[in-house]
């Protein structure tokens, strides 16, 4: 690969709001920190993986206001030497999510205003003009447009990849958390015009129907295998990933099932989670970019996804990548 990596989709500004820890219903918290920071699949993951610093060409699609908040997400993706040229603008405000990060667990909770990025859509995308080896989209069941129905395809998504696809573009798609229930009927569709998949275990086994934990709570590791089975079942090409606080787990097509646990991290490091599934996604990307086997590509990814925690908002912890691969060799990794 050489003409780089495009992600299209969600852009937005986080207000990250650090509180001491996340109240009952009713309840008051005292909000000790507050920052702004961009947000959303787009600026996240092609932030992460500009500040590895290994030289990817990378290009950023989708839709802002014309605002305070859209001005500010194109700044600071031309700042780390994005290409901004297909990002368009609306007269709709710009997304943006208030995330509620708890500085007891980690834990975070959004409150998200959909915006622009209900508007954006494939007309939004030249696909002849794209020059770019992969393409990862993101989110699945965030995007009002891409995931209305398709007569023929399933979703405006799944078209939208195929049609990629038949340009020779590797296709990419990660997607969030939603409880509306609407997993398997808008994720599946897209499955089939994939050839990577990256999400976290709730989203994953949403699709499958599979538990991801048992009722302790610890991590199913048999669904999780079973889940990527499926995934390539309904047409991944490459690869099937699946995130979780406690490892990485990847089924390749041509490898087989690899699980990496993650990075056994130090007593009050964890500063934050928002953008850690963004920043996990980032390092696979990088290390599919760069033809890693799939086992390797968890083992960098997990390192990104550390270094993310080390900061309240979603991209300002990422490190270079002689740093991350530094963290790889010298930390230890948790018990699974």
């Amino acid at each position: 690969m050489h003409k780089g990596i495009a992600i299209a989709g969600n852009m937005l500004v986080d207000n990250v709001k650090a509180v001491r820890t996340y109240p009952k219903a009713g309840m008051l918290a005292d909000i000790v920190e507050v920052r702004r920071s961009v947000g959303g699949c787009v600026p996240n993951t092609l932030l992460d993986i500009a500040k590895m610093q290994s030289g990817i060409p990378l290009t950023a699609i989708g839709k802002v206001g014309r605002d305070g908040d859209g001005r500010y997400i194109i700044e600071r993706l031309k700042e780390d030497g994005v290409d901004v040229s297909k990002v368009v603008t609306s007269d709709t405000l710009t997304s943006f999510s208030d995330a509620m990060s708890a500085q007891d667990s980690g834990e975070r909770t959004f409150f998200h205003f959909r915006g622009a990025n209900a508007a954006f859509s494939p007309a939004d995308v030249d696909l002849d003009a794209l020059e770019c080896d992969l393409l990862h989209v993101g989110y699945v069941l965030l995007l009002d447009a891409f995931d209305q129905r398709d007569g023929q395809y399933g979703t405006v998504m799944a078209r939208f990849l195929h049609d990629a696809q038949q340009k020779g573009i590797l296709t990419s798609i990660d997607a969030v958390s939603d409880s509306e229930g609407r997993f398997a009927e808008i994720v599946t569709p897209a499955l089939r015009y994939c050839d990577y998949a990256i999400m976290n275990e709730i989203e994953g086994c949403a699709v499958s129907g599979l538990a991801p934990r048992d009722e302790q709570g610890k991590i199913l590791v048999s669904n999780i295998e079973k889940t990527l089975r499926q995934f390539i079942e309904h047409g991944v090409r490459r690869r099937a990933v699946i995130h979780c606080p406690e490892a990485g787990f990847c089924m390749d097509a041509q490898e087989g099932f690899a699980v990496v646990p993650s990075l056994d991290l130090p007593k009050g490091y964890i500063q934050g989670s928002v953008g850690a599934g963004d920043a996990f996604c980032a390092g696979c990307l990088h290390e599919i970019y760069q033809g890693a086997s799939a086992e390797q590509m968890l083992e960098y990814a997990s390192a990104a996804a550390a270094a993310n925690l080390s900061a309240a908002d979603s991209v300002s912890g990422m490190k270079c990548e002689t740093e991350l691969r530094k963290m790889m060799k010298e930390w230890r990794r948790k018990a699974l």
